[in-house]
């Protein structure tokens, strides 16, 4: 009967000290600007010292229990595998997909024509136009912009000639383009 009670105690021991497993991360995606809350399932994570998102640490987290754990994530790109750390060592991952904002996009130019000398108001209509840091007609930069909503920009066009593409650059990347024509 001793021997019975020992091997228990043995494999009790051996359980204890196996490393965390993550069976699943619910919300498996989210923004490459982080901050999402996450939920990570799986055993062994009481005092688990750390979350990672690829080589980051979760932005925060919390372990609810010895099966569940919230966390922030960081900002990120592409798949990264989420892991927890305890004493008993680091588990598996699960892949985490971050997912880009996307770039902005011109639907219309108001109007969408103007003197080759440059100097009118262009209302740009679209979307992803928060952040806007430039404004161009063709290769060149509007005289000046204003960024009304993340909807809306009047922009001053510049002197040129012919027709040209209207294009937003946003920390998001270069938006679609609207033909502008110089007469």
């Amino acid at each position: 009967m001793s021997n019975q009670v020992g091997s228990q105690h043995d494999a009790a021991a051996a359980l204890a000290a196996a490393p965390p497993i993550v069976f699943a991360v619910l919300l498996p995606t989210g923004p490459a600007s982080g901050g999402n809350l996450v939920t990570i399932v799986g055993s062994g994570f009481t005092g688990a010292t750390a979350v990672k998102f690829g080589a980051n640490p979760a932005t925060s987290f919390t372990v609810v229990s010895d099966n569940v754990i919230t966390a922030v994530a960081p900002p990120g790109s592409g798949t990264v595998q989420v892991t927890v750390t305890t004493a008993n060592g680091t588990s598996n991952g699960f892949p985490y997909l971050y997912i880009g904002v996307p770039g902005p996009v011109i639907v219309t130019a108001v109007p969408p024509t103007g003197p080759a000398t440059g100097g009118n108001l262009v209302t740009i209509v679209g979307s992803g136009f928060t952040g806007a840091t430039a404004v161009n007609f063709g290769t060149t930069p509007a005289t000046s912009f204003t960024v009304i909503s993340d909807n809306l920009i009047v922009a001053t066009a510049p002197p040129g000639t012919g027709t040209v593409p209207i294009t937003v650059v946003t920390p998001a990347g270069t938006s679609t383009s609207f033909s502008y024509l110089y007469v």
